[in-house]
């Protein structure tokens, strides 16, 4: 267990000393980029033709072909040092061609491929202009990567944990659609199934099925969900989430590598972009 904590501060400080790789493929160009102290190099700008592939599997294998050879900007590619976003032909995709893309990338590479939407590709292009005139997407997005997430994990073991996420969170701008709140219900203190201020009581015990489910339809609003697991673990009842987030095809950051995951599936660690 040292070993493994020491293993992971080790990571740490050298993705802080290195930077994160962040990679942004549109449907006639890859750019790599480094992001160090909040700001945005240019490594690798190189033209590739993706507008005339539109089967997931020929797009996996050519965005697979380039990943392979960021091996030249770092030792280590996995999904907390490199950030791989995607706009242009791949927001055309059809939601089960591009699911199956995200999917297969992920088994062969173990990074998780970010399909930015329309309107959030727009949101960083604003966002970038407004803040220093560039019509570069990625300048908006080290900006304001979401404009709202959802936070879960588990409120009866790690609600400072949370709240300190959630604070840091709304720091750079961002609407925390869920919980709106983590004040405790007093009578909910120390129950398998806490309730905040702005959640009614408790009908009967099947009622905490109304409350999860709201909770839980909130991942369709949000641009990511937010997963706290202090130490990497991983509750049950965000084992339970994690389903739904994975129906929905949702960005899901863990803020610490998850354990006890018996089945791994496309996902990021760390918050930072």
């Amino acid at each position: 267990m040292i070993r493994a904590r020491w293993n992971e501060k080790k990571e740490s400080s050298k993705l802080a000393a290195e930077g994160r790789l962040l990679v942004h493929f549109n449907s006639e160009r890859v750019s790599v980029y480094r992001l160090q102290d909040g700001e945005l190099k240019l490594l690798k700008r190189e033209r590739i033709a993706f507008d005339g592939s539109s089967a997931h599997e020929v797009l996996a294998e050519r965005v697979g072909e380039f990943c392979v050879g960021l091996t030249e900007f770092s030792e280590v590619l996995d999904n907390k040092t490199t950030r791989l976003h995607a706009t242009g032909v791949f927001q055309q995709l059809p939601q089960s061609e591009a699911a199956a893309l995200v999917n297969s990338l992920y088994v062969d590479t173990g990074l998780y491929f970010n399909i930015v939407g329309p309107q959030l590709e727009q949101f960083y292009l604003e966002t970038s202009v407004a803040a220093c005139g560039s019509s570069e997407m990625m300048e908006g997005l080290i900006r304001r990567e979401f404009r709202n997430a959802v936070v879960c994990g588990s409120f009866q073991q790690s609600l400072g944990y949370i709240e300190d996420v959630i604070v840091r969170l709304r720091g750079s701008g961002t609407e925390v659609l869920s919980p709106p709140s983590t004040r405790v219900k007093p009578e909910t203190v120390g129950t398998d199934f806490i309730l905040f201020d702005y959640q009614d009581g408790l009908k009967n015990e099947r009622d905490t099925w109304r409350h999860k489910y709201m909770h839980v339809d909130a991942f369709r609003r949000a641009d990511a969900v937010v997963v706290c697991n202090p130490g990497g673990r991983v509750g049950k009842g965000t084992i339970f989430e994690l389903g739904f987030m994975s129906a929905l095809s949702k960005r899901v950051i863990f803020t610490e590598e998850p354990q006890g995951v018996s089945v791994l599936f496309p996902c990021e660690v760390g918050l930072e972009s």
